[in-house]
């Protein structure tokens, strides 16, 4: 048996204890690069998987703007770029274009104190467009109504007094004008084609409500060829319904399509509050072209009529004269030798006093019912009827005579 020294048994076991601690740390070192190198894997996986899902998005918004090429457009401005969709583009666009073009307009009236001395106040206000560079301005009646002073202010604070071109209660527009100083470069509104206007088509209001000068709403055309009552009780054919918001000063203004063409004059509200209810009215711009033209040449403009004089039909003159229908236009008396008689149109035979004043009026005559398959009730729908004819146009003229209809062809004189 052999025997060791207490020396010898000491240096075996630290050379034991040496060699296991070697040992564990290659094995720890062999676990650690293992972990070490799945980690990487998975990492790699993880950036590997980002890439693809970023590039899975960026493939599906390149797709989503290739079908929707008008959804977002980039602009530059003066600090880099800036998105904006198609349709904000195009109003800024048609205000850049048109807001310089459109005046507020206030006006003067006379009043009378309790002593009926005569003094001067503030009148109504509304907005207007410049259509020619002379200073031709086209607004509504009603916003100069009763003005002894018309004030037009520029989109430069400068303020000028106008006058009176010109009115026409039919379709309620009138032209004003002012003088521009010499050298003053005016921007002015070109007229659009109303007649091709759709409903849900885009529209663009410019206007002045409540004093807030060039104030610019959005909306649609709702609805077309809408006959609606205007304040002076006549009939206006053909308005443009929007939902633009029109508001207590936009009178006169312009109602635009989005190329900045005024395709309307905006006129009235239907509202119980009378702010927007979002049920506005327009001028259409084919009424606008042809009173325009007259109002600019003559100061008036000159309509075709019927050379007779025609009194508003009412049930109590109906009955009194025993006629079987109590709405239409009672024809009192035709021009002797004129279109009318020679048409055929009867007048009364039985005078009778008719009103308030007592004036006379003849009664068993025709009643007008229809003209040009537009029917008529009132004075309103006879003036409406007539407003976009001219002298020597020939109308159908639908009259009640002895209780049956008859059919006439009349040919219309000046107004």
């Amino acid at each position: 048996m052999k025997l060791y020294s207490h020396a010898q048994l000491i240096s075996t076991t630290l050379i034991c204890v040496l060699a296991a601690v070697l040992l564990t740390a290659a094995v720890s070192v062999n676990i650690s690069k293992k972990k070490a190198a799945a980690e990487v894997q998975n990492v790699s996986e993880t950036a590997e998987a980002t890439v693809q899902k970023e590039e899975t998005s960026i493939e599906d918004s390149v797709s989503f703007l290739e079908q929707n090429p008008a959804s977002v457009i980039s602009v530059a401005n003066g600090s880099g770029g800036t998105s904006y969709t198609q349709e904000e583009i195009q109003n800024i666009n048609v205000y850049s274009l048109c807001n310089e073009a459109v005046v507020n307009i206030n006006t003067q009236v006379t009043a009378y104190d309790w002593f009926l001395q005569p003094y001067v106040q503030e009148g109504g206000s509304g907005s207007g467009s410049i259509i020619d560079k002379r200073g031709y301005i086209l607004t509504n009646v009603h916003v100069i109504a009763d003005a002894t002073k018309i004030y037009v202010s520029l989109f430069d604070g400068t303020q000028y007094e106008a006058e009176v071109v010109g009115t026409d209660l039919d379709s309620d527009l009138a032209v004003i004008k002012f003088t521009p100083p010499a050298g003053m470069e005016l921007k002015t509104i070109a007229f659009g084609d109303s007649s091709s206007l759709k409903v849900g088509q885009r529209v663009i209001a410019i206007g002045n409500p409540f004093g807030l000068e060039r104030t610019m709403t959005t909306g649609i055309v709702s609805g077309l060829g809408r006959p609606i009552q205007n304040s002076n009780n006549r009939i206006i054919r053909d308005m443009v319904q929007t939902d633009a918001a029109i508001n207590p000063g936009n009178s006169g203004g312009p109602l635009l399509d989005t190329n900045g063409k005024m395709i309307g004059i905006n006129t009235m509200i239907q509202s119980n509050s009378g702010n927007s209810a979002g049920v506005g009215f327009a001028v259409p711009s084919t009424t606008a072209i042809r009173v325009v033209a007259d109002l600019i040449k003559y100061g008036k403009v000159h309509r075709g009529t019927i050379d007779a004089t025609v009194i508003q039909l009412s049930r109590r003159i109906a009955q009194y004269a025993g006629l079987d229908i109590a709405n239409g236009v009672l024809i009192s008396e035709v021009v002797k030798g004129g279109n009318a008689e020679s048409a055929g149109l009867k007048g009364g035979t039985e005078a009778a006093y008719y009103g308030s004043r007592r004036d006379i009026i003849y009664i068993g005559g025709d009643v007008i019912t229809q003209i040009d398959n537009i029917a008529v009730t009132s004075l309103a729908d006879y003036y409406s009827a007539l407003e976009s004819k001219k002298a020597g146009d020939v109308v159908t003229v639908v009259v009640r005579r002895n209780r049956r209809n008859v059919t006439l062809k009349i040919k219309l004189v000046e107004s």
